[in-house]
């Protein structure tokens, strides 16, 4: 869907952040906005992330009842592990979820802003980690919904969603 991620009531929202975990720019910025103080201080307790990897916290002043914090890649021509480190992204915040016994959870492009990442090649990893996840992994998951900013970048997911989905 075209939206705003901070406005959706699912179970979890997933915050593309930096490894500080405090708060910057784009979907991050707009997340520790929405989420109110708490989430600085609740941030600050979890001493930060590496790329790849994902940790939680409640979602205080946000409609969704959890935030799960995921930090990308920067993207350097796909060199330095890139794919690999953002398919884990999306793995490990859904294995996240579903260990809390989530039922919803909603991505953001990650790694597509500041950070670089080619924005079909970050689609295609994205909904392929997602999709095989759900079908292979998943025990309380029943929904992952992908939030973009902008028609361009929606129909962009749109496209490889129903590439993805011919093929299996």
């Amino acid at each position: 869907m075209e939206g705003d991620i901070t406005r959706l009531a699912v179970d979890a929202i997933v915050n593309a952040a930096n490894s500080s975990l405090l708060g910057g720019g784009g979907v991050d910025g707009a997340i520790h906005r929405a989420a109110g103080p708490l989430l600085l201080e609740a941030c600050r307790q979890l001493g930060g992330c590496n790329t790849g990897e994902a940790k939680v916290t409640h979602g205080y002043d946000l409609p969704a009842r959890y935030i799960i914090h995921t930090v990308g890649p920067v993207w350097h021509g796909g060199r330095n592990n890139e794919p690999q480190l953002l398919r884990s992204c999306y793995v490990n915040s859904l294995r996240l979820a579903d260990e809390l016994g989530l039922g919803t959870i909603a991505f953001p492009a990650i790694s597509t802003g500041v950070y670089g990442y080619p924005f079909e090649a970050a689609a295609e990893t994205a909904l392929s980690a997602v999709k095989d996840f759900l079908k292979e992994s998943a025990r309380s998951l029943q929904q992952a919904v992908f939030v973009l900013y902008g028609p361009a970048h929606f129909k962009t997911f749109e496209k490889i969603y129903q590439d993805i989905h011919q093929g299996s």
